[in-house]
């Protein structure tokens, strides 16, 4: 598996090129970030070169359509779909993520039969240019009546949408905080297949009442009670290789600089991997 990192978690970062170079310089393989926006700046060919030169990879792109409001919105984005999909693809990024919200305003019905459309499209898409599409079941609880319908937010709920959507290239982004949110167990990640997920998150969570903990009251990996050992030695046992990304949500942006926070990270990494024997 490979040790990524987002922006979220690293403070007050100024550029993708600073993220990918406090990668880098921590022994992390991976980033997060918009290819098409860093192709814009560099080019394709100085944009391997930078992310080569800090030995890392492009973990995961960012679903860049919005299919949970109007038709309109999703039209307009998703003109530049494949845009970015050939960037990534251009940059050697397999995969896009998006997260599904556990409550919605409009009626759970049909705001399936229209978000599985929109899904099943931007699939489409994605899959021209070899890209698989994750989707991020969230787990925490005050945000399963935050608007007026619950909708998605288990596991087997996940899955069974994907069965729906129908395209061979969607999957799970599968993260640490829901997992634990949703109260599943190491022997839920170990009756998925590698192939199921297609992007992973890291994170923790503090020590107060399953119900109580906040989709923005994240901790740092091995700051918190999350059993990440077992998270990460069963997405071992599976065969999963791809990247684990840490995302830390926080009310209030953390003090410390970019640098301290990514050695924060780097230590936070190495405590949970060690313990899981990886």
């Amino acid at each position: 598996m490979l040790r990524g990192l987002t922006g979220a978690g690293l403070g007050r970062i100024e550029s993708d090129e600073q993220l990918i170079a406090l990668a880098g310089a921590n022994g992390f393989q991976a980033v997060d970030l918009d290819a098409a926006s860093l192709i814009e700046r560099h080019g394709v060919e100085q944009a391997r070169e930078l992310l080569a030169s800090n030995g890392v990879v492009i973990g995961s792109i960012g679903l860049p359509v919005e299919w949970r409001t109007t038709e309109e919105a999703f039209l307009a984005d998703l003109e530049k779909l494949a845009g970015s999909a050939a960037a990534a693809a251009a940059l050697g990024c397999t995969s896009c993520c998006t997260y599904i919200l556990p409550s919605t305003d409009l009626k759970a019905a049909r705001f399936m039969a229209l978000a599985t459309r929109r899904l099943r499209t931007c699939a489409q898409v994605l899959g021209a240019y070899g890209i698989r599409l994750g989707l991020e079941f969230v787990g925490p609880h005050h945000l399963r009546t935050r608007w007026a319908n619950p909708f998605i937010w288990t596991l087997e709920e996940t899955l069974e949408w994907i069965e729906a959507i129908g395209e061979s290239n969607v999957g799970l982004l599968f993260d640490a905080y829901h997992w634990y949110t949703n109260e599943l167990t190491t022997a839920d990640i170990e009756a998925l297949r590698a192939d199921q997920i297609v992007h992973v998150h890291i994170n923790d969570a503090p020590d107060v009442p399953v119900a109580e903990a906040l989709d923005n009251g994240r901790l740092y990996p091995g700051e918190g009670v999350i059993n990440l050992a077992g998270f990460l030695r069963s997405l071992s046992k599976i065969g999963y290789k791809g990247t684990v990304s840490q995302e830390i949500l926080t009310q209030e942006a953390p003090n410390e600089t970019p640098e301290e926070l990514v050695l924060r990270s780097k230590a936070g990494f190495d405590k949970v991997f060690s313990a899981a024997g990886l």
